[in-house]
This record gives C-alpha cells, structure tokens and sequence, in this order.
C-alpha cells in the first residue's frame, strides 16, 4: 500500500464537495489509497443516512468498508484472499467508529427521524455541523484502522462464497473487483449483524447502472433503482433490514458466515435483491 503524501485534514470540504458521508469516505479512503472512481463513489450516494436515510450504520462506514475492499482487491493474490481480507479490514473500522460514536447507526448519532419532515429540517439548521465535526475528527482514525486491518497477517481463508454482499454482486453480473468492495459489508457490515449488506451491495450496483445511464446527474441518492431495490426487499422481508433478525444469528468468524451462505442461507432474499 502507498499512502498518499501527508496533508491538511480537508475532510469538511471533500464532505461539502461529495455531499453524502457514504461518499465522502469512498472517496477519501480511495485517495488515500492513491485511486478515485467517480461513477462507484457517487453510486454510494443512497446508503447515506443508513441506507436511504432509514437510520441504521452511518454512511461513513458503508464508504469506508467499500474503500477497503477495492484496496484489498488491489493487495490480494486472489478473489477470496481480496474478499476475506474486505471483511477483516472492515471489522477494523467498525471498531475505530464504535470507539469514538459508542454506536454504528446514523439514528442514534444523528438524533433525527430523517423520514419526518420538522426533524429533517431541525437537522439541516442545527445538527448537520455535528456529522462535519464527526467526520472530521474520524477521518484520520479510518485511514489508520484500515491500514491495520488490511496489513493483518492472514495465512488462509475458507474457500467459497465468503460475503453475501459478494455473492449478490457475483449474482448481479459484477467483476471480481465489485465482489471485492462491497465484500466488507457481509452480515451486516463486518459481521456486525446491523442493516442488511447484501441489500446495500445491490443497491450499489443498480445505482452504477443509473450513474451510467445518467452521466450529468450529480447525484444517486433518490434514483429509482435503488428505491425499487429497497422496496422489493422490505416487501420480501416485511420492512426488517437487520441482518441478525433476517439470519437468526451472529456470526463470530468468516468461516461460521462462510458456511451459512454455502448451505443456501438468505437464498430467497438474494433472489429478490439479484432481479
């Protein structure tokens, strides 16, 4: 890995540039990384706010898992060392965040309902300073935990479909190196059991297909694919999107959620999320 030249905290104007905190910290792990890629960091855009502003993980940690696993994609000698290492480097970063906020979702950070109109509007006059401040202050952490979690020393990973977000991509028709970004957003983001990263991952990938069809737009965030891919699952799963409720479990290894994606775990809800 090749960390970019140290420079001045400019995490405050990327955010105001970006306009999302999921794509924020696409793009600034990204450049970290010395790579940037317009059309995935803005596909990102819908999963702020905790996925469409539904309140679960904050955006920044759907950003920055999704950086790590392009990295990793970029360090590994194969799709599942890329994909295991995605994972890994991801439960790093869910660990920093939870540090600094004691929480993962953007609800309880935030203090707002986004879905309702007066606290939406109380956010964007009072609060929003709160998530720059938050960023901020996170950034430097993030670079450091993703460092630590993708030069971990790692000598095997289980064989097969690691992530359910990887395998939902794979499913979709996406590259080895899509499989590789999102691959951190299994069970949960990290393992972590919070909203569904296979359901994220999909949404991901229609928005690129929007991004693409759209090329003057310049943002994702409200595009219909994603909207319709997000409706499909609730309709699937009666509105819940939390991973440990959709599982029944917690899965402590990458091998135990290895496995349970192998036996044909969240088959039907990937049939819905791969239309």
């Amino acid at each position: 890995m090749k960390p970019r030249p140290p420079v001045e905290n400019d995490t405050k104007q990327v955010f105001r540039q970006c306009g999302t905190c999921s794509r924020t910290f696409f793009h600034l792990l990204n450049r970290e990384f010395g790579y940037t890629k317009e059309v995935e960091e803005k596909a990102i855009d819908p999963l702020a706010g905790g996925i469409m502003q539904l309140g679960h993980q904050c955006g920044m940690l759907w950003g920055s898992a999704m950086a790590v696993g392009a990295e990793a994609f970029r360090q590994a000698d194969s799709t599942d060392e890329a994909i295991g290492r995605a994972i890994k480097a991801t439960q790093h970063l869910v660990k920093s965040f939870s540090d600094r906020t004691h929480t993962l979702n953007c609800r309880e950070i935030t203090d707002t309902d986004f879905k309702k109109t007066i606290q939406m509007i109380k956010y964007m006059l009072f609060k929003s300073k709160n998530c720059f401040n938050l960023a901020e202050d996170w950034a430097p952490e993030a670079f450091e935990a993703a460092r630590e979690g993708l030069n971990e020393e790692f000598t095997e990973f289980p064989d097969g479909p690691l992530s359910c977000a990887s395998e939902v991509v794979r499913q979709m028709g996406g590259n080895k190196e899509e499989m590789a970004t999102v691959a951190g957003l299994a069970g949960g983001l990290g393992l972590s059991g919070h909203g569904c990263g296979a359901l994220s991952a999909a949404m991901w990938m229609k928005s690129i297909q929007w991004c693409k069809e759209h090329p003057k737009k310049k943002s994702s965030f409200f595009n219909p694919y994603a909207k319709q891919t997000l409706k499909a699952f609730q309709e699937k799963t009666g509105g819940e999107l939390l991973c440990h409720k959709l599982t029944g479990r917690h899965f402590e290894t990458i091998d135990e959620h290895a496995e349970f994606i192998s036996n044909g775990g969240c088959e039907k809800l990937m049939e819905v999320l791969t239309v």
